[in-house]
Formats: C-alpha cells, structure tokens, sequence
C-alpha cells in the first residue's frame, strides 16, 4: 500500500510541475514566434534537442534566420549565449580557451586560465563543417563529455549547456565534413527550409520598417533545468518503447528492416534509441502532455535518425535518399 501512495505521490509531483513548466514553455514558444517567422516545426525541433539536454545540426542554406534563431533562443530560454564563427585557422583554443603566463608586481609568475567561448549555456558554432577536424572534435568533445581538460586540469562547463551548430548544404569548397562518430554527437539534424509565402510576406513587414520586434525573456535557466529533469521523469508506455525499438532496429543493416535495409550500409546505434527516447517526452512536454505517443516518434524519426545512417553505394545510383528510406520503415510501425 506505501508503495502505491509513493507512485501517487510522485505522479501528483510530475503533474503540478508540469502545468507550471508548460506555461512557461508555452510563453517562450509565443516569444519566438514574435521574433521568428514561418519556421514553426524548426523552432519546435530546436526547443525539443533543448528540452532533451542535447545538441542540434542546423542545415540550410544562408539567410533563412539560423543565427537569429539562436540569438532568440538564449534570450527567451534566459541562456548566456554565445557565438563562435568557424573557420579554417579556427584552433582548439580559440574555442576552449588558454593558459597564459601572468607576472605580478613582486616578478612571481605563474598561469591564469582564460576561458573560452565555449564556456556558455548557449554556444552557436556557426558552419561549424569549415573548421579543421582537430578544432572540430576539441567542441564535440566538450558536448559529449560536459567539461574540458587544458594543461591536465579539468574545467566543468555551465549548465544548461548546449551547441546549436550550422552548416551550408551548398558550398562544399573548402569544407571538412563531420565524421560519422561525431554526428552522433548531435541530438537532431534539423534542416531549414525556404518560408512559405505568407511568411515571407510577413518577414518583408517586420524586419524593414523603422522598429524590429526585440525578443523577450520567458524562461530562466533554472526553470528549463527543471524541465530538463521532468522531461526524463515522464512516463512512457509499453507501446511508445516498442515503437522506438523496431524503428531504430529496422533502420540498421540486416533481418530487421527487411528488404528496405538492403538499402542501409550502417545504420543507428542505441545512442539514436536513447535520443529518440528523450526527443518523445520533450515533444510531449512541449504540447503539454504528460506522456508520448507513437505519433511523437513518428514525426521525430527523421530528425534523429537521419544523421546516423548512409545508404549503400547501389542505393545512392539509383536515386533513392536516407529520408525516403525513414519514410519507408515508418509505414511499418504507423
């Protein structure tokens, strides 16, 4: 009997922090939507990596408001954010920061840190595939592990912490591609398309009339790092799992997927498994639901999975694409 009014507890507890969390998403997704236009489902996938505790790879080409969106986000989301914009002679320590000798007035000498700009809640690392891979996996290892080492001592990383990083799909000139260990790193790929029409009429209006709408503080980081943590406390049911597992499973080389993975030269790993886990229950939050459903993985299959897999030689010269083959393995659980 104790146990179950352990279980009410601790399911009354999730259901009163989450109305307040839910007002407060729901006031900075209103924020953004002031400052951002016609890029709903993008600001929704961002908000969710971010939910989630992870990070995401903005693709799309120049001027459809990436850096705007991170600027936005930091303001709302109340996170110190920060910019770092990649290029080739971008070293390591440009990102993570340096010892440096100091003197004092009695000639002792001794090093002081400087830290980088990667010591922020929210770090943009914009065309992030035009650095060097050594200055590249320098900021994938401080994703991946929260902290970096410089000269032996370790320097823990703010949280919140997260890095919304962009590439350029189109200028390939010049560029170092992510391997395929470090895109793992990344929670979603979310690609920015073109606005509609009305968007873009609206976009004309608002950012070239003599007042641009400045965005407005609706979070703090404390309240999104309790979100962080209900995000991980919301239940999920037997079938959502289920769902989960086949498609992950059925998107890698072999038995599972049929003879769509014929397809598939490598495929997902339970990294993919665990962020689709969590990509479910933020985007539950994010609507204001207490658990997720199997549309939830549906609709976050393609932003997850997509990063982590490659098609077979055969596959790519008879046209077909990583996203058709998601849509494919889809059918099978919907």
């Amino acid at each position: 009997m104790a146990s179950a009014d352990g279980v009410e507890k601790l399911e009354d507890v999730i259901v009163r922090s989450a109305e307040q969390i839910t007002a407060d998403i729901r006031a900075a997704r209103e924020a953004i939507a002031t400052v951002i236009f016609g890029q709903e489902r993008v600001v929704d996938n961002a908000l969710v990596t971010i939910l989630a505790g992870g990070h995401a790879l903005l693709i799309g080409v120049p001027g459809l408001a990436k850096t705007k969106l991170v600027d936005t986000l930091g303001v709302t989301l109340g996170l110190d954010a920060k910019r770092v914009q990649f290029t080739p002679d971008l070293m390591p320590s440009d990102i993570l920061g340096a010892e440096v000798l100091d003197e004092s007035v009695s000639g002792k000498r001794s090093f002081r840190f400087i830290a980088g700009p990667v010591f922020a809640q929210l770090l943009m690392a914009d065309e992030i595939n035009r650095a060097s891979p050594r200055t590249q996996s320098a900021l994938l290892q401080a994703m991946q592990e929260q902290h970096i080492t410089v000269a032996g001592a370790r320097h823990d990383l703010p949280k919140p912490f997260h890095v919304l990083a962009t590439q350029n799909p189109l200028e390939q000139e010049g560029t170092y591609p992510l391997p395929e260990a470090q895109l793992d790193r990344f929670l979603m790929e979310i690609d920015v398309d073109y606005p509609d029409r009305d968007a873009e009429r609206r976009i004309l209006f608002e950012t070239t009339g003599a007042e641009q709408t400045a965005p407005r503080a609706a979070m703090t980081a404390d309240s999104l790092l309790t979100a962080q943590r209900l995000v991980r406390r919301l239940p999920v049911g037997d079938s959502v799992v289920e769902a989960i597992l086949s498609l992950v499973r059925s998107a890698r080389p072999g038995e599972d997927g049929g003879e769509t993975a014929k397809a598939i030269a490598w495929g997902p790993g339970p990294r993919a498994s665990q962020a689709l886990m969590l990509a479910v229950r933020a985007r539950a939050l994010l609507d204001g639901r207490l658990a997720p459903s199997i549309d939830d993985v549906l609709d976050l299959a393609e932003p997850v999975l997509k990063h982590r897999m490659a098609l077979t030689f055969s596959a790519r010269a008879e046209g077909r694409t990583v996203a058709e083959i998601i849509t494919q393995l889809k059918t099978r659980i919907g």
